[in-house]
């Protein structure tokens, strides 16, 4: 892409001095996001600053939950930024209205064929919820990510665990824990997506496909085999898999910092969970990922494989607001955060995977780190096929509340799937 980076800018230059005369303030580029971490934004930033001197962004990190509500009051009060950060699926149909398709811009930024030039699953799942006959590109994916579990090998060998391949290994590994004093999968529940996380890792051995039928009235979403992958759920909190409380628990940073802390054995993360490695403070767990490992979702339909392939895709994308059209500056950071300086110093932090190919972290700092990268990029990403994002907001939202009236234990799972396909079933 360096060639058409390279015309790129140079559009730009000419733009920049022409406007010299209309203004000598530098160009400023507004940019709200729940990822990357502050500390990578940062990088980011500065890396693109450095490239372009006269435009600014002024970049605003989120919580996911305070993101989440900072979007819908400025989308209320047409007081959106120029950029925002994008799940695909229900968040980008959610804020479609506001966005301009970013097809054309990638063409003129990356060139014809541009396409080939990303991963092909975060094409795929950029448009994932358009309107049929809709094929506009309403975000582009920044980073890519598996959903799997992480465990803490400290612990596991202290304790003389292996890591669970099958549902009864996972009970006896949790026991394990809980008897020594550890949460056995730390569970933010507060926050519904991890909860859909860990559900649909099971859903997709027991019900394979179906959850995505039913969102497209294909199949009932009270399908057997999603009320068998609804029963395994209840049985991480009746068993006592999860922390006690774990409802009440977000996951940034309340479970998560317990993870890193060592008082968790296992928690459900994702490839993104790599960029402890380079967080700030550091996490001695995490120093290198010595302390950590990553693995599939656990056998439960008894055929002898775990979650596989992975659910993943794209972990965040980035949409362009209406408000930034006739603004170049704005492609330009587009352009960085995708391809260029800011995308590689977020990998350099390991922040997640990327969605360009032929980008990897300048530097790895010990061999366990660049194994579980090479895992990552080489051999789980590239088998995804199905998506960790649902197409619908209200399928979303429907599936969170069954899922959590399930683990308090206020419905049974298959009163909680017939509800869910009342309301919101085809």
């Amino acid at each position: 892409m360096k060639r058409y980076r390279v015309l790129f800018a140079a559009v730009l230059v000419l733009t920049t001095l022409l406007a010299t005369s209309v203004s000598a303030e530098k160009k400023v580029v507004t940019y709200w996001s729940w990822s990357p971490v502050k500390q990578t934004t940062d990088k980011m930033v500065a890396a693109f600053e450095a490239e372009y001197p006269d435009i600014t962004i002024k970049a605003t990190i989120y919580n996911y939950p305070d993101y989440l509500l900072a979007l819908k009051t400025a989308a209320a009060s047409d007081s959106l930024p120029d950029l925002i950060g994008l799940e695909p699926g229900a968040m980008t149909q959610e804020y479609r209205d506001y966005l301009v398709p970013l097809q054309d811009a990638a063409v003129e930024m990356w060139g014809e064929d541009w396409q080939d030039q990303f991963y092909p699953i975060g094409l795929d799942q950029a448009r994932l919820g358009n309107p049929a006959g809709d094929e506009n590109f309403y975000m582009l994916p920044m980073e890519l990510q598996t959903t799997n579990l992480w465990y803490n090998r400290q612990l596991f060998d202290k304790l003389g665990l292996e890591v669970p391949t099958t549902w009864d290994e996972f009970k006896e590994v949790a026991a394990a824990l809980r008897k020594a004093g550890i949460a056995p999968l730390v569970q933010g529940g507060a926050d519904g997506w991890q909860n859909i996380d860990v559900f649909m890792m099971i859903a997709q051995q027991t019900a394979p496909g179906v959850i995505y039928k039913a969102e497209d009235g294909e199949a009932p979403f009270n399908h057997p085999g999603l009320v068998e992958a609804m029963r395994y759920w209840q049985e991480l909190f009746t068993e006592g898999i999860v922390q006690p409380g774990a409802m009440g628990m977000s996951v940034y940073p309340n479970a998560a910092s317990l993870f890193n802390a060592g008082r968790g054995g296992m928690i459900s993360l994702g490839s993104w969970h790599m960029q402890t490695a380079k967080s700030e403070p550091p996490v001695p767990l995490s120093q290198g990922m010595l302390g950590v490992g990553a693995f599939l979702f656990p056998d439960v339909d008894g055929d002898g494989q775990p979650t596989y392939p992975p659910l993943g895709g794209i972990d965040f994308g980035i949409g362009m607001t209406k408000k930034a059209l006739g603004k170049p500056e704005v492609l330009a950071v587009l352009d960085s955060f995708i391809t260029g300086s800011g995308i590689q110093a977020a990998i350099d932090d390991f922040n997640d995977l990327p969605a360009v190919k032929g980008i990897e972290p300048n530097t790895f700092t010990t061999d366990h780190e660049r194994e579980l990268w090479a895992m990552f990029v080489d051999d789980w990403l590239p088998k995804v096929t199905a998506p960790r994002q649902l197409k619908s907001p209200e399928v979303r939202q429907g599936l969170m509340d069954a899922l959590a009236a399930v683990a308090t234990g206020q419905k049974t799972p298959e009163k909680a799937l017939d509800d869910l396909q009342n309301a919101v079933g085809k």
